[in-house]
């Protein structure tokens, strides 16, 4: 079995699907598959392909550019290749395949239709338009969670593709750090930790608010981890104007290693998000032992499964009860952490790749029927 995959989200290290992508990538190489990767630019330095895995890059610049080459270069690279199924890994397929490819889709959320007013408007167009073409080809539709999955049945009713459910794992991070190695990011006292890309859809406006309510001299400091996303440049005036500066902590970007030190020394993981289509912050925290506190919507609950504060992300009150009781019971605290390694212990890219393997061999014989 020949696979190709659509990798345009690996040109940028700092792209959350693009390590989707990779990971995928090497869990699959991992299990023997023969696969070919098609990208419009030249990938990342900071991913590495694996020996035997085909690489197929272009000089393709610009949003608008790789859109053009997903709909032209990439199909006729892959006929060319005699690629058996073709993997869009990010809601986007082809508009024409060779008839004999088969071809899968993943969906990782809904934004576009359940948060629209989080996205920015390309982002957003692209998914209008391109996302419904890509579930109608796909002989197979993928969803990250149950959650995403149900909401693809009732968004789209008219979809007739089976749609099977597929969690992404998550890349074992390196061992932290001594916790004083974070006293040159400011941080020496006791925190819970927030880690996602700043953009609305995180929520980040209601957490901070939430965080002033707290009684001053019961709250834990909070860190926000993570890079420069749209429309957050007033956070850190909502942080002066609320005199929370000694108290609430941006680090920015930071490498795995940091990110390992700050799970591995936090109170909590404090993410109460409009909608997630996984999470990758929860299970990443977990992982480390820690409980979460989170939303109760989308795909979150799911999840996060029992180790987690579950809140109304538009209650600042709620969010702010929770995280009061989290910095403060640590009995409460240490019960919701049981378990929690196990939770995420669910989601490897092992049963990743063993997942999709199966879904890609079942498009296959479909395809075969149909095209007979």
């Amino acid at each position: 079995m020949k696979i190709g995959i659509d990798g345009r989200n690996l040109l940028s290290a700092t792209d959350g699907i693009g390590r989707f992508v990779h990971n995928a990538i090497k869990a699959l190489a991992a299990l023997g598959a023969d696969v070919v990767v098609y990208a419009p630019g030249e990938i990342s330095a900071q991913y590495d392909i694996p020996h035997g895995v085909s690489l197929r890059t272009a000089r393709f610049k610009g949003p608008l550019a790789r859109t053009v080459w997903g709909q032209t270069m990439l199909p006729s690279l892959a006929r060319r290749d005699r690629v058996e199924v073709l993997w869009g890994p990010s809601h986007r397929l082809p508009f024409v395949l060779d008839s004999r490819m088969a071809r899968v889709v993943t969906i990782h959320d809904l934004v576009w239709m359940h948060a629209a007013e989080t996205m920015r408007a390309r982002t957003w167009i692209g998914e209008r338009l391109l996302m419904k073409p890509a579930l109608r080809a796909a002989d197979i539709v993928v969803a990250d969670s149950s959650a995403t999955a149900s909401a693809l049945k009732r968004a789209f009713p008219w979809l007739k593709s089976p749609v099977r459910t597929v969690a992404p794992g998550t890349a074992a991070l390196p061992a932290p750090s001594d916790v004083s190695s974070l006293e040159p990011l400011g941080i020496t006292r006791p925190y819970a930790l927030f880690v996602g890309t700043l953009e609305p859809r995180k929520n980040l406006a209601n957490l901070i608010t939430a965080y002033g309510l707290l009684p001053a001299g019961t709250r834990c400091d909070l860190v926000i981890v993570g890079g420069k996303g749209w429309k957050q440049t007033r956070l850190a005036d909502q942080v002066r104007g609320g005199g929370l500066e000694t108290s609430i902590k941006f680090t920015g970007f930071v490498d795995d290693g940091v990110l390992a030190t700050l799970y591995a020394h936090c109170l909590f993981l404090a993410m109460p998000s409009l909608y997630e289509g996984f999470g990758f912050p929860i299970v990443e925290a977990q992982s480390f032992g820690k409980p979460v506190l989170t939303s109760n919507t989308s795909s979150m609950p799911e999840v996060a499964g029992d180790n987690a504060v579950l809140v109304d992300p538009n209650d600042t009150a709620a969010i702010s009860a929770a995280f009061d009781r989290l910095s403060t019971d640590t009995q409460f605290r240490n019960g919701i952490a049981i378990g929690a390694r196990e939770n995420a212990g669910r989601f490897t890219w092992h049963n990743h790749a063993t997942g999709m393997l199966q879904i890609f061999e079942q498009a296959i014989r479909q395809r075969r029927k149909t095209d007979a």
